[in-house]
């Protein structure tokens, strides 16, 4: 991911995140895999209570976000890996859609455990590699 990620700032900040523009680029990763981890649980509740509305609303707030991960991605400088992610949020964008129209509770859970494992894997790069400068890229 490359870290001049103004519009991933902007994404967070629209989920109501306090000081996402000040922090880290690899603390803002997290800040955006946890907002759309939330928006998710959120969606699946509003699901769960047949709130249509609300459901469309925080998919499409959890959609925005992983737009947001996807369009930070440095797939020149990222190789594999970028290459790789970049084709997963394509396929949670989908699963998105899917879970959207056809309230699809498990396409949900599909995506929240695709997130963690995301999530997990960014928390354990060691701290000498999370210093990376602006023009860098982490995956």
């Amino acid at each position: 991911m490359s870290y001049g990620m103004s519009s991933g700032i902007h994404q967070y900040q629209k989920v109501g995140a306090y000081g996402a523009a000040y922090a880290d680029p690899h603390r803002l990763v997290q800040m955006l895999l946890d907002g759309a981890l939330d928006r998710l649980a959120q969606a699946r509740g509003a699901m769960e209570r047949n709130a249509i509305a609300e459901k469309a609303e925080l998919i499409s707030k959890a959609g925005r976000i992983i737009e947001g991960l996807q369009g930070s991605l440095d797939t020149d400088k990222g190789g594999d890996i970028a290459a790789n992610l970049n084709d997963l949020y394509d396929y949670m964008q989908r699963r998105l859609l899917h879970a959207n129209v056809r309230n699809d509770v498990a396409a949900l859970d599909e995506i929240s455990g695709l997130l963690r494992e995301i999530r997990a894997a960014w928390e354990a790069i060691p701290m000498e590699y999370r210093q990376i400068p602006a023009t860098g890229t982490a995956g």
